[in-house]
């Protein structure tokens, strides 16, 4: 019997690599493709385990699964990151160009 490709392994990689690319998107949209890539690099890891024998390697899961942990890591600190952003210089400020400028002149000391 021929051995059959892991199911969910590539999308588990390809979720996981576009939520690593868009992590600069405010976490919106990379945040849970990456907690979906780990869901199913998760998913198919198991499957691989249970019977190794009759599927083909598993290296896209532990891929996916890997950058879906990074791609959650890099969105939540981005998130952290803007609302940090917003609480320093303050929502009023963000609206108004001249108001953020000197506002971020005086976080930044000069």
């Amino acid at each position: 019997m021929e051995r059959q490709s892991l199911p969910n392994a590539t999308t588990s990689l390809i979720l996981g690599i576009l939520s690593v690319v868009t992590c600069i998107c405010y976490g919106v949209i990379g945040l849970p493709l990456g907690i979906i890539a780990f869901v199913l690099g998760n998913k198919a890891l198991k499957v691989y385990h249970e019977n190794p024998k009759d599927y083909k390697g598993s290296g896209n899961a532990n891929a996916g699964k890997a950058l879906g942990i990074v791609g959650i890591i890099l969105n939540l600190l981005f998130i952290v990151f803007v609302i940090l952003a917003f609480y320093k210089i303050g929502l009023e400020n963000i609206q108004n160009p001249e108001l953020m400028q000197q506002r971020m002149n005086e976080i930044l000391g000069e």
